[in-house]
């Protein structure tokens, strides 16, 4: 993976998928940590940050969840020229957390032998620090961090975009690159956002969609989700095709527009209920139709897209109101793999899930 900053040179999507089922994996974490952070560029005592909140969460994964997964990788910034960030997920199938506030209390511990501050200290080094949790079915813990530490709490300039995307992947297991790939662009207030599946598994699924990421990246700013697709062709005749998807939100003109070929699933929450928003047959790059089916869905404040690759069942559920709930949009894509997934089975496919979010007008750290 490459350790440029910024939307100038997208790598491939590596993830560091950890199962965590007994103290010697914590060490795992850590080292995924530390080797994510210095990919990104981060100084050392950033990096020594980015360890600190992955061990913290792993420790409390392993020691409260039961066990479960964390899952590390770098992402670009919603801003293009920001510097690359870390993010780490961790994800269980355990008893929730029943007082969730007090939890995230710093230097609380239910039982007087967490490592260092407990949660308040990963919610206090991270620029960005969400729990989902839900008695009885578990907890999502999600944590964010750039070269450049936040100064306090409270809102950043990035809250301030009316517009928001988070995902999360998964490799297929044993391998250590994704075939999938998701990104954002943010022009002018108007955010579009790509999912990416290359055809197969491993490096060669990777190409494709890297293919995909880089083209979306480098051409001028406009034009609509079929331009781009149709743009992206020419782009990925080297390499084996991808299925793909292309949104773009406009929330000052309350639009949402959405253009897929292939087999990447789109689901829009609006009104309390949820609708599919349905792709073409095609593969970019070996095979595309001569018409795209375009649609056009209106956007509002309690409007949420999930588009995913195929990785992730077709029937997946949110058990919950996604609006209510104002999580981060990574932290809503990992629950909704959590859910839709077991311990005890693993997907056979790379699996990405890519969430947009309006920003509640009231954004407020957990």
């Amino acid at each position: 993976m490459g350790t440029e900053p910024g939307f100038g040179s997208p790598p491939m999507t590596r993830v560091w998928d950890i199962p965590v089922h007994d103290s010697t994996r914590v060490s795992d974490v850590r080292a995924a940590a530390d080797a994510a952070a210095a990919d990104a560029g981060f100084s050392e005592l950033r990096r020594a940050s980015a360890a600190l909140v992955a061990t913290e969460l792993a420790t409390n994964l392993l020691r409260y969840g039961g066990g479960g997964r964390v899952l590390i990788e770098t992402l670009p910034h919603p801003a293009a020229d920001a510097p690359r960030e870390v993010q780490i997920l961790c994800v269980d199938h355990g008893p929730g957390i029943p007082d969730l506030h007090l939890a995230l209390r710093d230097g609380y511990s239910s039982t007087g032998d967490s490592l260092g501050a407990g949660l308040g200290t990963c919610r206090r080094t991270a620029d960005v620090f969400d729990v989902h949790s839900v008695p009885g079915r578990g907890t999502v813990a999600l944590a964010r961090l750039s070269r450049v530490p936040p100064e306090r709490h409270g809102t950043r300039p990035a809250d301030l975009r009316p517009v928001r995307a988070g995902g999360v992947h998964v490799p297929l297991p044993g391998l250590e690159h994704s075939g999938d790939a998701w990104s954002q662009r943010s022009d002018g207030g108007v955010l579009d956002v790509l999912v990416a599946d290359g055809l197969g598994h491993g490096l060669k699924a990777a190409d494709a969609s890297d293919a995909a990421v880089r083209h979306f990246h480098g051409r001028p700013p406009g034009g609509t989700p079929e331009t781009v697709l149709r743009g992206m062709d020419g782009a990925l005749r080297a390499t084996r095709g991808a299925a793909i998807a292309v949104v773009r939100v406009d929330p000052a003109a309350g639009r949402l527009e959405f253009a897929g070929l292939g087999n990447i699933g789109a689901r829009i929450y609006s009104g309390g209920r949820w609708q599919h928003l349905m792709s073409r047959p095609g593969i970019v790059g070996v095979h595309r139709p001569s018409r795209y089916a375009a649609v056009t869905h209106p956007w509002t404040a309690d409007t949420v897209l999930v588009l995913h690759s195929d990785g992730l069942p077709s029937r997946w559920q949110y058990l919950g109101d996604p609006v209510a709930d104002h999580h981060d949009p990574a932290t809503l894509a990992a629950v909704i793999l959590r859910d839709a997934s077991s311990q005890a089975r693993l997907s056979p496919d790379d699996t990405t899930i890519a969430v947009v979010t309006a920003v509640p007008a009231q954004q407020e750290r957990v």
